[in-house]
Formats: structure tokens, C-alpha cells, sequence
């Protein structure tokens, strides 16, 4: 039968107890700890009760940790690593069995220092550098390293002395400082790894990387003089670029020119090959008559533009004199006449002035 029956209250408590009308057992108990917080100091009794509430407060107050979303937390238990927790509430043994140290793991911490350096070719530079690191580990970040900040800036140091050491003054001074940058990097996080640092470099960067003052101003001149360099080797650079394409295509309109020069010549040799080869034949079989239609043929093309007239019959022809040109070599070609000879057949080698 339960307890809080109807019609029967009180009569089946639990508690066997006999409770104000319309009081609940939270009210009694709450009331008993009014009476008991009222005696605080009226007692042995009340102050070792103050003192156990205390207590109790306390523990319930140290059993849990909050750790923030950028941080992590290092648990210790009896000052010995635990555990790492992530962001977040969590819980714990109370203190003093176990603690919680906050790391802010994702800020952005940075070192930065000036030094004075010796290249390898023994030329003194001064150097800003600045490091900028983050926690990897929050457990070897607090149990690694005494000092944190002071390591990196020493191993950093040693990073950046190392590579300046091993490069020149002009390598430095040049656009090929950015590659000694990324090893000081590399030869950085090579040494942190190996003190077990739980750090990684995010960046390091070189600033106001210049020569010493007393020699400022020579260093000034050698860096102009580079720049004047660079500029005139670029613009024999655009000017190669211009002027490669131009010379190939000419090149290349030569060669074809000659090629087909080439072809002409050697078409017109294989033309003129099979042409007299023709003609031998022909003379082979009429001597007399392909000599003389070669004689004619040639005088054609020599006097056709001569202002002489040729007549190989012996004065049998009447020869028309070209006097309507009406210029002055016409006019020569009229008073001169005409030349008579015989044909080579006749054996007459005798001309005649015709007026």
C-alpha cells in the first residue's frame, strides 16, 4: 500500500514521522538545516558542522573545471600529469587531488630581436627578425621548458646566425633572402622539436635587413648598381624577345626563297636538258635545215628589238624602215639604214648600207 494514500496521510510515512499539516519532507529538511546554520558558533557542535558545509562547498565548487575555446587544460593528480582537456565543462576530483592548469593554446605568441651578423664572405649585417609561435603541446609547453619565451628567442638566434653565417652579402641583401627565411624556419622547428618544446613557428620574418651604418652608403651604391643591372638585362631580355621572332621569320622567308630558286633552276636545267636532247635529235636527222631554223630562231630573239633590219636575201626583199616611231632613236635607225648580209648557208660574210 503506498505511503501517500489517499484519506490515511501521515499514517504510512516513510520517515515514520509525524509532520506539520501541509509540510513536505524538503520543508522539515530544510528546516533542520535552519536550526542547525542558526547554531553556527553556539558550540563545538555548530562550528564543526560550519566548518563540514564549508568543506563540502568547497569540493563541489573544485569538481569541475570550465576551459575556454581557445585554451586547453593540463590536468595534474597529486602534481603528476593526467590528462589534457579540451574546451568545454568537465569534471574532477576535487582539490587537492587534482588541479587544472589553462594553456591558451591558439594565441599567437612573437619574439623579436636585433643582431648583428657575419655573412660568409666576412661582411657584417644587421638584422630585425621576428618570431611568431603557437602551443603544440600544452603538456610539454609547461613541463619542457623553464622558460618558454627565453628558449625561442635564444633558438631562434642561434637559427638565424646559422643560415646568415652560411650565405653571402649579396645573397642576403638580394631577392634570394626569402629562401634563407624558410630555412631559419626549418632549422628552427628542427631545434624546438629536439628540446621537446611542444611549439610550432608559424612565421619568421626578416626586417630592415641592412649593412652597418659606417658603410651604409657604399652598400647604398652597390645596391643601385644591381639595380641598374637587373633593369638593362631586362630590357635586353624584351629586346631579344622582339627581335628572335623577326630575324627567325626572315630566316625562315630566305630559306623558302631559296627553295624555291632551287626548284626553278632545277626544273628549268631538267627542261633545258630534255629540250636539247630534242634537238640533238632533230639535227641528227636534218643537219642542214635545224642548223638554219636555229640560226633564224637566234637572230629573232637578238634583233627583235634592234633597230637595225637584218636581210639575208641578198638584196632580193624590199625592206620597210620603221620611221613612224617618231622618237629620236627611230629617226638614228632611219639615217642609218639597214644592215644586208648573207646567210651563214651562202658563205656571205659581206653587208651592205642600204640609204
Amino acid at each position: 500500500m503506498a505511503w501517500n494514500e489517499p484519506g490515511k496521510s501521515g499514517q504510512n510515512d516513510p520517515w515514520n514521522r509525524k509532520r506539520a499539516s501541509g509540510k513536505s519532507p524538503l520543508d522539515d529538511l530544510l528546516d533542520k538545516l535552519r536550526k542547525r546554520g542558526g547554531k553556527l558558533g553556539q558550540g563545538p557542535g555548530g562550528i564543526l558542522t560550519g566548518i563540514l558545509v564549508l568543506v563540502v562547498v568547497g569540493l563541489l565548487f573544485s569538481s569541475y573545471t570550465i576551459v575556454g575555446a581557445r585554451e586547453q587544460g593540463v590536468v595534474l593528480r597529486f602534481g603528476q600529469y593526467a590528462r589534457t582537456l579540451a574546451p568545454g565543462l568537465h569534471l574532477k576530483f576535487p582539490q587537492p587531488i587534482e588541479s587544472v592548469t589553462k594553456v591558451e593554446a591558439t594565441r599567437i605568441r612573437s619574439v623579436n630581436d636585433k643582431v648583428a651578423m657575419l655573412t660568409r664572405d666576412e661582411n657584417i649585417i644587421t638584422i630585425d627578425f621576428t618570431v611568431q609561435y603557437q602551443v603544440d603541446d600544452s603538456r610539454k609547453y609547461l613541463f619542457s621548458l623553464n622558460d618558454p619565451d627565453g628558449t625561442i628567442s635564444a633558438a631562434a638566434e642561434a637559427a638565424v646566425r646559422g643560415v646568415i653565417g652560411g650565405s653571402d652579402m649579396d645573397q642576403v641583401l638580394s631577392a634570394a633572402g626569402a629562401s634563407l627565411v624558410t630555412e631559419a624556419q626549418q632549422a628552427l622547428q628542427k631545434t624546438l622539436d629536439a628540446y621537446d618544446s611542444g611549439l610550432r613557428v608559424t612565421e619568421v620574418s626578416f626586417q630592415n635587413v641592412s649593412p652597418p651604418d659606417e658603410v651604409k652608403d657604399a652598400f647604398d651604391d652597390v645596391n643601385k648598381a644591381r639595380e641598374d643591372k637587373q633593369s638593362i638585362e631586362n630590357s635586353a631580355l624584351a629586346y631579344s624577345s622582339k627581335i628572335v621572332p623577326v630575324a627567325r621569320g626572315e630566316a625562315a622567308r630566305i630559306a623558302a626563297e631559296a627553295a624555291g630558286y632551287k626548284a626553278e633552276r632545277v626544273a628549268r636545267a631538267v627542261g633545258d636538258t630534255a629540250r636539247f636532247d630534242l634537238l640533238l635529235a632533230q639535227y641528227k636527222a636534218a643537219p642542214e635545215v635545224t642548223r638554219k631554223r636555229l640560226w633564224l630562231e637566234t637572230m629573232e630573239q637578238v634583233m627583235k628589238h634592234n633597230t637595225k633590219v637584218i636581210d639575208s636575201s641578198g638584196g632580193r626583199n624590199i625592206i620597210n624602215l620603221p620611221s613612224s616611231r617618231g622618237s629620236a632613236g627611230a629617226v638614228g635607225a632611219a639615217q642609218a639604214g639597214a644592215i644586208v648580209s648573207a646567210p651563214p648557208s651562202a658563205g656571205s660574210t659581206t653587208d651592205k648600207r642600204a640609204q
